[in-house]
């Protein structure tokens, strides 16, 4: 039963991409649109979004930079690692997960040092580089696409995606576990 799953999981992961790009234009075809020109006219539009949101980029990175050179990720994940160790949740991967909703960049580096340390192939590296899959850089996000519009409050955004980074999360420890463990 395991091993089905695993393979049905394995090829799903394996196609999904391919099937994507031929499925969008072919539907766009079918439809009559111009898919050419639809997506050079989205490409416009993101050049002008992207001059619009550079303020709110700098902030937020400037933001990242701060929380992490203040030494308050370190603290914060000596609190919380008594709590993760009850799940299974190695503690070194909480940089990362706690990285992620901030930014892509600061997890990316910190998954490449948890690779160079454990290797691609641990429990470790595979679940650094699941929990990137299935996470969201949540305030950048915000940031890019609340500031592209002028909406100054959020509401329930922010909620709802820390809470989806951390359903992400625990789907990635729950599958990994399953798959590597």
């Amino acid at each position: 039963m395991a091993e089905t799953m695993i393979q049905i999981l394995k090829t799903i992961s394996e196609w999904a991409i391919p099937v994507l790009l031929v499925l969008i234009p072919t539907v766009g075809f079918l439809k009559k649109v111009k898919v050419y020109e639809v997506f050079v006219e989205g490409a416009k539009e993101g050049f002008n979004v992207a001059i619009r949101i550079i303020p709110f980029l700098v902030a937020i990175l400037m933001a990242i930079a701060m929380f992490r050179a203040s030494g308050a990720m370190d603290i914060f994940v000596s609190f919380i690692s008594p709590v993760t160790d009850l799940i299974g949740l190695p503690a070194e991967i909480l940089p990362a997960a706690l990285m992620r909703p901030l930014s892509g960049s600061g997890t990316l580096g910190i998954i490449t040092e948890l690779i160079n340390t454990h290797g691609p192939d641990s429990f470790i590296g595979k679940l650094a580089s699941t929990i990137y899959g299935s996470t969201e850089t949540t305030f950048y996000v915000l940031a890019v696409y609340f500031g592209s519009v002028a909406i100054k409050k959020t509401r329930h955004a922010v909620p709802a995606g820390l809470i989806a980074d951390f359903a992400g999360i625990m789907a990635a420890l729950f599958i990994c576990q399953f798959m590597f463990g």
